[in-house]
C-alpha cells in the first residue's frame, strides 16, 4: 500500500503551471519539524516536495500562502533522473489538502499586510 499523511507548512508562496496538455499543476514544499531534537539539542525540519494537480492545484492557489500550516495526504512517486548523474526523487502526489491554519490567524496576517501597503 503506498499511502502517506504529512503536516507541514508552505515553504514559499505556490504558482500554477499548465503543462503542454492543459492540465494545471503546482508543486510545493512542506516543511515538517521532527518531533525530537539531535545530539545538538536542535530540532531538524524535512523539506517535502509534493505535486497536486487540477482542483487540488487551483485550491493550494488560490488560499495558501507561505507559511500556511497544510495536510496532505498522498502517495509516494520516484522520478528517475537520468544524465552524466543518476538519481531519485521522491515527491508526493496529493490526493487531498486540508487546511490547517487558523481562520483568525489568516485574518489578522491580511490585516498586517494591508498596514504594511498603506505605509
Amino acid at each position: 500500500m503506498n499511502h502517506t499523511i504529512l503536516v507541514g507548512r508552505l515553504v514559499r508562496t505556490p504558482e500554477l503551471r499548465v503543462t503542454e496538455t492543459g492540465k494545471k499543476v503546482t508543486n510545493i514544499t512542506l516543511a515538517i519539524n521532527r518531533p525530537f531534537k539531535d545530539q545538538t539539542g536542535e530540532y531538524q525540519t524535512d523539506f517535502i516536495e509534493c505535486i497536486l494537480w487540477e482542483a487540488l492545484a487551483n485550491k493550494v492557489i488560490k488560499y495558501c500562502k507561505q507559511g500556511d500550516l497544510l495536510g496532505i495526504k498522498g502517495r509516494l512517486q520516484v522520478i528517475k533522473e537520468e544524465g552524466e548523474i543518476k538519481f531519485n526523487i521522491l515527491q508526493v502526489v496529493a490526493e487531498s489538502l486540508t487546511m490547517l491554519s487558523h481562520p483568525q490567524q489568516k485574518k489578522e496576517d491580511n490585516n498586517k499586510e494591508e498596514q504594511q501597503n498603506e505605509e
